[in-house]
């Protein structure tokens, strides 16, 4: 809700609300379903791209390609990050060797609710760990302009430069971002600020930002995140793909995606499987922690299991 202003049951009723304008409609006609999708009703991106992500995967099936391959893409093996929650110190170190004892070598730190804790959390994590464990910070729109400068130098000091910051300052403080990238070495990504192809450009055109974090949810699905990877390379500028809180299905749309445009999505952060205790759906997608491997099926590689085929 606080990102796509979106809750469970409003993407429900979003979703039934567009299911007659498609319904009976063949997927031969594809460019006439997606122009349904997303002409009949304004904003819902989760929604419209859970039908994107439905319709892509359908398409994928009837070409009898595995969807990554439909798109284009060669890559089946990617590596994905994975996030360490914010708060107290201790217990974000912890969780930092935790996740690199499983195998994953780079680490994204949710900070940005204490300017001088965020400093102290940075320093504490980046001693603990060995030097070829990569650091991705994510503040959360949670620092001024003038406080991630300060933040960022006082770690550059330190010889603390991390792969990215992102976004750092609120959504809609497009200047904000410019100040920053003008004054610090660590390169500045940006999240809530892209939810669309106009928002990107608008923050490319005057060199804001360094990289671009795409999110199926935010860009209404698979077209605008390839819209998307492709206005970057023009500006040459890479991409990350990242997610919410979601399950395998959306997960793997994501992957495709990256495999589509690998020269441009060089980033992956798609932990969010290995976050959940269980999920309904069966997959020939390897998610093994930081390890990704995309399969030889078609479309997506995924369907729910029998137990909710079974539910009435």
């Amino acid at each position: 809700p606080v990102i796509t202003g979106e809750t469970m049951g409003s993407m429900v009723s979003a979703i039934e609300y567009i299911k007659p304008f498609i319904l009976g409609l063949e997927i031969e006609d594809f460019d006439s379903i997606l122009n349904n999708i997303h002409t009949h009703i304004l904003k819902n991106s989760t929604a419209k791209s859970a039908l994107e992500i439905a319709l892509y995967d359908l398409k994928a099936k009837t070409a009898k390609q595995p969807l990554y391959k439909m798109l284009g893409g060669t890559q089946t093996t990617f590596k994905t990050d994975i996030t360490i929650s914010m708060g107290e110190i201790e217990k974000m170190i912890s969780d930092s060797l935790d996740a690199v004892n499983l195998g994953y070598d780079t680490l994204k730190i949710k900070i940005g609710d204490n300017p001088k804790k965020d400093v102290e959390r940075i320093i504490a994590i980046h001693d603990a760990l060995d030097n070829n464990i990569t650091l991705r910070l994510d503040a959360n729109q949670g620092w001024t302009a003038q406080e991630s400068v300060t933040l960022l130098h006082a770690l550059e000091k330190r010889d603390i430069i991390a792969e990215f910051i992102e976004q750092p300052v609120a959504a809609d403080d497009v200047e904000g971002l410019r100040y920053i990238k003008e004054r610090v070495q660590t390169p500045l990504l940006a999240d809530e600020s892209i939810f669309s192809v106009r928002d990107a450009k608008k923050l490319l055109e005057i060199q804001a930002i360094d990289y671009v974090n795409i999110k199926l949810a935010k860009t209404a699905g698979i077209t605008q995140a390839l819209q998307l990877a492709d206005l970057s390379a023009q500006f040459d500028v890479k991409c990350m793909i990242g997610c919410m809180l979601e399950g395998p299905i959306s997960v793997a749309a994501g992957v495709h995606v990256a495999s589509a445009k690998s020269d441009i999505i060089t980033m992956l952060d798609l932990d969010a499987v290995s976050l959940l205790a269980s999920h309904p759906v069966e997959t020939s997608i390897i998610f093994n922690e930081s390890e990704i491997r995309l399969s030889e099926d078609v479309g997506l590689g995924v369907s729910f299991s029998r137990a909710v085929h079974n539910v009435d």
